[in-house]
């Protein structure tokens, strides 16, 4: 039976292709809706989703809750403080940290962007029934540790 890299499928049959696609479509509309219902930029609602639910964060911990790099991280974090919805402090164990943690008015709106990214998830997932969306939820946290523990290449 010949092998994938010498009888390569089409592209768009990979699973990294489709999981790519999907990650595309869905940014694109969760973007618009943080902008049209907030005025956030995405990764401004992604740092504040994780920091109101993950709450006190550094930078590199918040970066890898809201799956930014720390510079991306860093930046949104520092437009929501300026915003009023975070505060970031001193970091009591890291003399050069800081740790973010929301406001009260971020409160408030960290639970509007919750609602969105509920109503959001819903929209996409909506389609599968209960059922296959708890095995997709299992395969893909399957696929996440797989992805974790390889080695960076």
């Amino acid at each position: 039976m010949p092998s994938e890299a010498s009888n390569p499928l089409p592209l768009d049959q990979y699973l990294t292709w489709r999981l790519h696609r999907i990650n595309k479509l869905s940014d694109k509309g969760s973007a618009d809706a943080y902008a049209a219902s907030f005025g956030l930029r995405a990764g401004e609602a992604r740092c504040l989703a994780a920091i109101g639910s993950f709450a006190p964060l550094s930078i590199v911990d918040l970066a890898a809750r809201a799956n930014l790099d720390k510079g991306q991280a860093s930046r949104a974090a520092q437009a929501l403080v300026d915003r009023g919805l975070v505060r970031k402090q001193a970091s009591e164990t890291d003399g050069r940290g800081v740790v973010l943690t929301p406001t009260a008015s971020g409160q408030r709106l960290w639970k509007k962007v919750m609602a969105l990214i509920a109503r959001r998830n819903e929209e996409i997932f909506g389609c599968l029934p209960v059922a296959q969306r708890r095995l997709l939820a299992q395969m893909l946290e399957q696929l996440i540790e797989q992805a974790q523990a390889m080695p960076a290449r």
